[in-house]
Order: C-alpha cells, then sequence, then structure tokens
C-alpha cells in the first residue's frame, strides 16, 4: 500500500540519517586494538589502549598522564623556585592507596615505586600500614570469596575477599610491636619526642628492617608516609592494649597535617596516583587544594558518583573544589 511505502521510506530516512561530516572531523582516531602478529612488545600493546575503547582507552589515558608526572618530575626544576621547594623535584608524586593494595600483591609494585624513589608521599589507612608489617612476620594466604565466615572465626582465620589471615599472624605482630611502644613511651617522656602518624611508621620501618617491606625502604629512602586514621586497623588494637600495659603513648596528627599541606604548597609540580577512595584520597586531594590544585592527577576506583561520595566523585568534581587545577588533563579510570 502506498501508505506503507511512505512510512518504510521514513523509516529508512531515520535510520539511514547522514552523518554531519564537520562534526565526524572531531573525532577522528579510530578504534583499533593491537596486532599479536607483530609480536608480544608491551610498550607497544600498552600504547594502543588509547584506542581500544571502553575502560581501556581510560586506561590508556591515565598511562599517559604518569607519563606526563614523570616527564615533568624528571626535568629540571627552575632556578629561582630551588630555595622554597621541600622536595628537590620538579614534580612532587603524592601516591595515596587504601588498604587492600597492601593485603594483597600490589604490595610488592608500591614497594617498588618507594624502593626506587618514583614517588614522593604516600597516604595510606592504617590496615596498609600494619598488613605490610605482619607480612614481614607471617604470610598472608590465597583463600576464596565464599569462604563461610562463622567456620573461619572458629577456626581463627581472617577473611579480607579472598584472602585469609590466621589470628597467630597478629599474635606475632603484637609481640613485636609492644616493645618498640615501651620504647616510644620512654623516649616521648626523656627526649621530649612529639610523635605522629609519619613518625611512627618511619620507626616502624626502621625496626622491621626487611627489604620486603614498603615502609622500610620509606625509611631509608627519607619518603613521608602519613595515615591520619592509624588507629583504625590492628594498629589501633595494639595501642589500645598498650594505653593499659604501659600508658603515656600520644600521637599528635596536626604536625603530620602541617607536614603534608607543605608538600603541597612548597612543590613546584604536583602530581596525584591515587587507588581506591574515601580517606586517602581526601587527604591527598585538600592538600592540594592548598596549592589551588594537583597538575596531575589520576584516580583509579570502581565507586559511582551518583552516591555523592567523595570516593566516586569525578576529576572535574575536584576541579570545582581548586584540587585539581583548571587547565589539568585528569583521569579517572573505572
Amino acid at each position: 500500500m502506498e501508505s506503507d511505502k511512505k512510512l518504510v521510506e521514513a523509516a529508512i530516512s531515520n535510520v539511514m540519517q547522514p552523518t554531519d561530516q564537520e562534526c565526524s572531523k572531531k573525532f577522528n582516531s579510530e578504534v583499533k586494538g593491537y596486532d599479536f602478529n607483530q609480536g608480544v612488545n608491551y610498550d607497544r600493546i600498552l600504547s594502543t589502549y588509547v584506542h581500544t575503547g571502553f575502560q581501556a582507552s581510560n586506561l590508556g589515558k591515565a598511562i599517559n598522564e604518569v607519563n606526563r608526572m614523570i616527564k615533568c618530575k624528571l626535568s629540571d626544576m627552575p632556578e629561582e623556585k630551588k630555595d622554597s621547594m621541600i622536595t628537590k623535584t620538579n614534580c612532587t608524586i603524592f601516591l595515596g592507596y587504601t588498604s587492600n593494595m597492601i593485603s594483597c600483591g600490589m604490595r610488592e609494585y608500591i614497594r617498588f615505586l618507594v624502593q626506587h624513589k618514583m614517588v614522593d608521599c604516600l597516604v595510606c589507612t592504617a590496615g596498609g600500614i600494619e598488613e605490610d608489617f605482619i607480612k614481614c612476620l607471617a604470610p598472608t594466604l590465597n583463600g576464596d570469596f565464599h569462604l563461610p565466615g562463622s567456620q573461619l572465626r572458629a577456626e581463627g582465620i581472617n577473611r579480607i575477599g579472598n584472602l585469609l589471615i590466621p589470628n597467630d599472624n597478629y599474635c606475632k605482630f603484637e609481640d613485636w610491636i609492644m616493645p618498640i611502644f615501651d620504647k616510644m613511651v620512654e623516649e616521648q617522656q626523656s627526649n621530649e619526642i612529639n610523635w605522629t602518624p609519619s613518625k611512627i611508621i618511619n620507626r616502624l620501618g626502621k625496626e622491621i628492617d626487611n627489604p620486603d617491606s614498603v615502609y622500610y625502604w620509606a625509611y631509608k629512602n627519607y619518603i613521608p608516609v602519613f595515615s591520619p586514621a592509624l588507629t583504625d586497623g590492628s594498629l589501633g588494637d595494639m595501642m589500645y592494649f598498650h594505653s593499659y600495659r604501659k600508658p603515656g603513648l600520644v600521637v599528635d596528627i596536626l604536625e603530620d597535617l602541617r607536614l603534608l599541606n607543605n608538600l603541597a604548597v612548597h612543590a613546584c609540580n604536583t602530581g596525584m596516583i591515587i587507588l581506591g577512595g574515601g580517606l586517602i584520597k581526601h587527604h591527598v586531594l585538600n592538600a592540594n587544594l592548598m596549592r589551588n590544585g594537583a597538575d596531575f592527577s589520576v584516580f583509579i576506583n570502581t565507586a559511582s558518583e551518583f552516591d555523592g561520595s567523595d570516593a566516586g566523585a569525578s576529576p572535574d568534581e575536584a576541579i570545582s573544589w581548586g584540587k585539581i587545577r583548571r587547565d589539568a588533563k585528569p583521569v579517572k579510570v573505572d
């Protein structure tokens, strides 16, 4: 029928709407993955991510942003700024990460970065501090996400996702750390040492004396480690128990806040790499607010921005607060 023919022609017109050629010129990067006929070349594989699409493209952009940080870090600092900078590098890199990064095998990657002075400042939650030391005393084990909690509790085993930590590990941690706390109380009283979370972590890094430890290398390389909620974990449990055995240990968080913020304020340029969200993310971003924003930023987390949480907040939201510079090119990988 004639009416059906017109409807079909209209449908064709709707489906086959021509592309605006001027508009298409804005998007001229072809989607294309790596051709393994060229052999396994990791540099080339990573370089193709930005053209692969979906989250691979964001990962590719994140790699480029980190490379920009490194290039800036390795370049010469202007002579007129050298005297006023706390770190003698052209780009101060802040690495923030949640405790699960230390619980899992990512710990070894972070240790490598610290060992080779590739970052200038660490910010972590309490679990990411204590579990580094605990791993030096006894191993964390692979398990399963579906192991029943009630059974594990009866057997004295703690589960982090599909990782398992025997309770004996924490007993070994207590045996190791209590004598150190004893000495710290004595030094606080006799030498008037003002203990802060970063000073405590530095001291523990010295005491562990183990090259497998992230914080051993932070101690060796004078890289500050901040953990403003240091009591939120087994370290806090140990401090609680110790406060009854030998009371007196005082921990000052304000001195650390001054030090962290000043690292940003007195930096020539800054870069942020944030693995996860919550406290560690905001602590690094808020320090960079003091200098009107970071120059380079990469966020990697699975949080959504729709609940209004800081964890899921987009880099663009951080720009609105002045935590990332307006002319920066931040990247979030979901």
